[in-house]
């Protein structure tokens, strides 16, 4: 920057550059913070980060979730915690003090490192508490009662189709644990959105002679079982 200084006499400019804290770690802390809130406060920065609109944002979320994942094939989820604390810790802390070397040795007086970061607002508001609130209790409402039809069988052909889904993840439950079924979830959830996005006609005219084939042995399914057909809207 460039600052103008009175001296008796003569006016002279002086500049004056400060030297930029080595960026990576600042940087990569700040994101990973502000892309876990904004992830779990904000569907839209969601639907941004899963069609890869930011490479960077978008790679740097897709690996630390992968990375926490793999991490805990091999250790326990206390030890996974503990480890990134102490790696966390210990890069912040190093970062401290070199500053505050750094600092001392030219005499300078920039502050805390992480200023910028310590004054971000991260708390919520009363009415953002309200309204994820509101919005958790409508999704537990709304699945309680779909179960609730479901087991008791409000409707014969839902309860079979969700009894044959269930019987598939016995399968499923066979060949994978839950850990590699939520890394492979992740995997899907970060490509999937990509690849529709791009094959959108050919995957929509696929699905839709899937859905139509699927109806046919349905209707079928209904014909032939007593009590199993639906009431006409």
């Amino acid at each position: 920057r460039m600052e103008w200084t009175n001296r008796p006499g003569k006016n002279r400019m002086k500049m004056e550059q400060k030297k930029e804290p080595p960026r990576v770690l600042t940087d990569s802390f700040s994101l990973s913070l502000s892309l876990s809130l904004s992830l779990c406060l904000c569907p839209s920065v969601a639907m941004e980060l899963l069609y890869w609109r930011d490479l960077k944002q978008t790679g740097l979320m897709f690996s630390s979730i992968l990375l926490l994942l793999f991490s805990l094939t091999q250790f326990s989820v206390v030890s996974v915690i503990a480890y990134l604390a102490l790696a966390a810790l210990s890069a912040t802390i190093s970062f401290r003090v070199y500053k505050s070397v750094l600092q001392a040795v030219q005499k300078t007086d920039e502050g805390h490192p992480f200023k910028s970061y310590l004054e971000v607002e991260i708390s919520l508001s009363h009415d953002q508490m309200q309204r994820y609130a509101e919005n958790a209790q409508y999704y537990m409402n709304s699945t309680l009662k779909e179960l609730r039809r479901l087991f008791l069988v409000q409707d014969l052909v839902d309860s079979l189709k969700f009894a044959v889904l269930m019987w598939l993840l016995t399968y499923v439950g066979a060949l994978f644990n839950g850990l590699t079924l939520l890394i492979m979830a992740v995997v899907s959830m970060f490509s999937m959105p990509v690849v529709y996005e791009k094959y959108q006609a050919q995957i929509d005219q696929y699905l839709g002679l899937v859905r139509t084939q699927v109806n046919s042995v349905v209707g079928k399914i209904q014909e032939k079982i007593p009590g199993a057909k639906r009431k006409a809207e």
